[in-house]
């Protein structure tokens, strides 16, 4: 039971932990509301990379693909084009880099890991190329960010476009043929093709909808800050996988799962928040991040052997 549902309950003593030593600040109806807001975009792009890892995959280049939809929804904004066209665009030219990734990856029967990790140096050149290495923020028009700082009845916009697109994936991966497809090509791949599932397109969609995602998570993240960085989004991409591990662990399928993916979200979220509280220096915060990270990629590999 603690094997299966330990992650759950660690979530639920670190909240703990932190409503202790911080009752008056950490333990808040505003400080949730923030904390959730907080884990909107590591959620969005961990939604995408759930789809990757369940076809037993990594796309390294995510990270690099949201700060270039960040820089390309600005870039637009500043030449008056309105948000909505600007979300668009950028989405689906992230989904089109997530595309060319799925497509090598599956076509030239290479590893995941080499291709995105190349594909991600030369996403960073376009997005160099696009702000001339510099932060886009001159000329942002105050309708861009309207849905990364807004509210309605007090919940943050990017909380309730994180609840909606969760909710969604969750849909995809448990009540369609796709979903299915993408647990039984990380099952067994040559199986799946075996049993008729066209294994290529499915890992080419799963990367393309993971480069879609981190897409929308770069140009919500460029509208909660009004501005873009060639190199804004790019930490996204380690904690994104790493809440996808913590989540294999929460259920003892030991898959990717969405639910278990926005726990993980929510461990690093809530972690985060509450050592800022406490005023914890930034180095430190960076040293605990990468404890909980060894810890879920090895207590997923010790559940996983147990089960075998």
């Amino acid at each position: 039971f603690l094997r299966s549902y330990g992650t759950f309950f660690a979530l639920l003593l670190i909240i703990l932990i932190f409503a202790v030593l911080r009752p008056t600040t950490f333990f808040t109806i505003g400080n949730f509301v923030n904390i959730s807001r907080q884990m909107s975009l590591l959620a969005i792009c961990a939604l995408g990379a759930t789809l990757i890892m369940c076809v037993d995959e990594f796309d390294l280049s995510i990270g690099t693909i949201a700060s270039f939809g960040g820089i390309c929804a600005t870039t637009l904004a500043v030449k008056g084009l309105p948000f909505v066209v600007c979300l668009i665009v950028a989405t689906l030219a992230c989904a089109l880099l997530g595309f060319m990734n799925g497509f090598i990856v599956t076509k030239f029967n290479v590893m995941s890991f080499i291709i995105t990790l190349a594909s991600s140096t030369m996403i960073y050149g376009f997005s160099y190329w696009l702000s001339n290495g510099t932060t886009v923020f001159n000329g942002i028009p105050d309708e861009f960010s309207v849905l990364g700082t807004g509210k309605v009845l007090g919940i943050p916009y990017l909380t309730i476009v994180m609840i909606l697109l969760a909710i969604v994936f969750y849909y995809m991966l448990k009540g369609t043929a796709f979903g299915r497809s993408l647990y039984a090509i990380g099952g067994n791949a040559a199986a799946s093709a075996v049993s008729g599932i066209n294994v290529s397109r499915c890992k080419t969609f799963a990367f393309m909808i993971g480069g879609a995602m981190a897409g929308i998570a770069g140009v919500l993240m460029a509208s909660r800050l009004g501005s873009a960085h060639p190199t804004g989004a790019d930490s996204l991409c380690l904690n994104a996988f790493a809440a996808v591990f913590i989540g294999k662990t929460l259920f003892k399928e030991g898959v990717p799962n969405i639910i278990g993916t926005i726990v993980g979200v929510a461990v690093f979220s809530v972690l985060s928040n509450g050592l800022t509280i406490l005023a914890v220096p930034s180095y430190i915060q960076n040293i605990i991040t990468g404890v909980v990270i060894m810890l879920a990629v090895v207590i997923q590999k010790i559940t996983s052997t147990q089960k075998v």
